[in-house]
């Protein structure tokens, strides 16, 4: 029993080498970490059946109560059993992999030890089917809390996993006194070697895993630090001073020989080796850089040679050059530089991938900061600039049709389109215009719109004079009566009203509403009114939008459109600040 015992235990130390192997490669962890992917899934199929098949080659041969072990098993004799370590391999299968990969390992290796024969060969075909479920019911437990099984429970697995195997082979097994024989000899020397086997197998799979983990939490915690401290002076964009800043700052975290900054023409900094020679203000020297600046990619090199620097005496034999993008566009590399070739390893070129998109963000962070100010006033009168460009046509097509019948009318409504462009120009160089100008504005339009449906619409107004020096933004109010134009009264023909109110809250608050008694808007379009562009059969849905871009820039989000309607109609308002303008 002792001997069998040992022979299994070299079996097992075959498996776990070969697992160790496996768990070191790339591959192997990306595979384990999605291993919910049916991708995934079927790789660890065809893993762990080779393994359970290799189990079945080198299993040790039992005849008449003795072992015979030495060689590689393809055929048994019928009066000969094998004692093995596949239920190991379908057991840590069915762990690692739930019940799909547990049942398919259990499945073919079972298929297979049936094809080798021995005695009472199809008991074995039964067990791996039940050893698959049940270390896959195990295996999904863990799965669902994103975890692998501890060392102390894969060790009782394993060791459970083996006596279900001895139960079946006395309970399927036609002659129950050579079964009894069987797991007498074989039963605690597998018991004990698949419970220590499973165990090493896990943690080696655990310990692999914790180990990335934390190598990529000290990683992490790596890119964090450089990212908080470089971030103030990639703000300032890539100039020579940040440029100096941030290369000491990454030189004293990362541990390098040196690092330098690149625009697409000079250096910016280099600080650390070889700075006599890689100066400051000096054009780009090395070869490396310059590929870096054309190709846009990432490059690692371990000679001297590759780094191409032309001075006889540079002590830089290893680098890795990120390039610096900003709007995907390279403006300038980030170098650092190694005296020894061996410190440039597979973290380093990680870590230096991460960098890449973060310092990238920074600098399109920093310029992003700087033209802020000019951005939001552009972009405000951007916004305002796109009331209405089809308005103008609707208001020729009116007047042309009015020349000939009412020529005087005519006359007045072009005064009246006169009037509401020179306020719409006027209103597009300014981000506030007084509420008197503003209800003037509408006035123009209201009279174009009368003009092209004579008694269709009567809009009142309700607005204090003392409020009418108040800061509004153009168009607000003009933009909320034709709103309720063209979109409340479809079909109406007459009984069509406008309110337009304005009034003080609390002496420091306007509160600006139109109202309207028309159809109502429908519930799923009123949640999206003023958050995104709601198209309709009469324009493009985009006026609302801008308009609440516009008050919340300019204000604050407490500025924003509020939105009532039911079938009776509805009511549009605001409430801003309540400062006067003069003029």
């Amino acid at each position: 029993m002792f001997n069998l015992m040992i022979l299994l235990l070299e079996r097992v130390g075959l498996i776990i080498i070969l697992a160790y192997i496996l768990m070191n490669s790339k591959y192997f962890k990306h595979t384990m970490q999605q291993r919910k992917a049916w991708a995934s899934k079927w790789q660890l199929c065809i893993v762990f059946s080779l393994f359970a098949l290799m189990s079945n080659f080198t299993g040790i041969v039992i005849k008449n109560g003795d072992i015979l072990a030495g060689s590689i098993y393809f055929q048994l004799d019928d009066n000969v059993s094998l004692a093995n370590t596949r239920v190991l391999t379908i057991g840590v299968a069915g762990l690692v992999g739930g019940p799909f990969v547990g049942v398919f390992v259990g499945v073919l290796s079972g298929i297979f030890r049936l094809y080798m024969g021995g005695a009472e060969a199809y008991t074995y075909l039964i067990s791996s089917l039940f050893i698959g479920l049940i270390s896959g019911y195990f295996g999904r437990k863990a799965l669902e809390q994103h975890q692998y099984p501890t060392i102390a429970k894969s060790a009782l697995i394993g060791g459970m996993m083996e006596i279900v195997q001895m139960i079946c082979i006395f309970s399927f097994a036609q002659d129950k006194q050579y079964a009894m024989d069987l797991i007498a000899l074989i039963g605690l020397p597998m018991i004990v070697v698949n419970s220590a086997g499973t165990a090493i197998f896990m943690s080696i799979i655990s310990s692999t895993l914790k180990q990335e983990e934390q190598m990529r939490a000290v990683q992490t915690h790596d890119v964090l630090e450089l990212t908080n401290q470089t971030l103030p002076y990639f703000k300032e964009g890539l100039n020579e001073d940040s440029a100096k800043h941030v290369a000491m700052i990454i030189k004293d975290l990362m541990k390098v020989s040196a690092v330098a900054i690149t625009n697409r023409h000079d250096i910016l900094a280099h600080v650390g080796a070889g700075s006599d020679h890689h100066i400051p203000k000096k054009e780009i020297i090395t070869h490396l850089s310059k590929e870096v600046l054309q190709t846009g990619e990432l490059k690692e090199v371990h000679t001297k040679e590759e780094i191409g620097c032309t001075h006889p005496h540079c002590p830089l034999h290893a680098a890795l050059v990120i390039p610096l993008k900003m709007h995907g566009k390279v403006t300038g590399t980030l170098k650092m530089y190694f005296t020894n070739p061996t410190n440039l390893t597979f973290v380093e070129r990680q870590l230096a991938e991460g960098l890449a998109e973060i310092f990238s963000s920074q600098i399109e962070l920093g310029e992003a900061e700087m033209q802020s100010k000019l951005l939001k006033d552009a972009e405000i009168k951007s916004l305002q600039a796109q009331v209405n460009p089809h308005f103008f046509f609707n208001a020729i097509n009116t007047i042309s049709a009015l020349v000939r019948i009412d020529s005087e009318k005519a006359r007045e409504l072009l005064l009246e389109l006169s009037h509401f462009f020179r306020s719409n120009l006027q209103g597009s160089r300014q981000n506030t215009i007084t509420l008197e100008k503003e209800l003037s504005q509408v006035t123009a339009y209201l009279s174009l719109e009368q003009a092209r449906f004579p008694g269709r619409f009567d809009v009142t107004f309700d607005v204090p004079e003392k409020v009418k020096q108040a800061a509004v933004p153009p168009f607000l109010i003009q933009i909320l009566v034709e709103n309720a134009v063209k979109h409340a009264f479809t079909d109406r023909k007459n009984g069509n009203k406008i309110k337009v109110g304005v009034r003080l809250k609390d002496a420091q608050q306007l509160c600006i509403e139109v109202s309207d008694n028309g159809r109502g808007i429908p519930p799923e379009k009123l949640v999206q009114l003023g958050e995104r562009v709601v198209e309709s059969e009469s324009g493009t849905g985009s006026a609302l939008e801008n308009l609440n871009l516009r008050l919340k820039g300019l204000f604050s989000e407490h500025a924003a459109l509020h939105f009532d309607s039911d079938d009776t109609g509805t009511c549009v308002w605001c409430t801003l600040p309540y400062q006067l303008k003069e003029g």
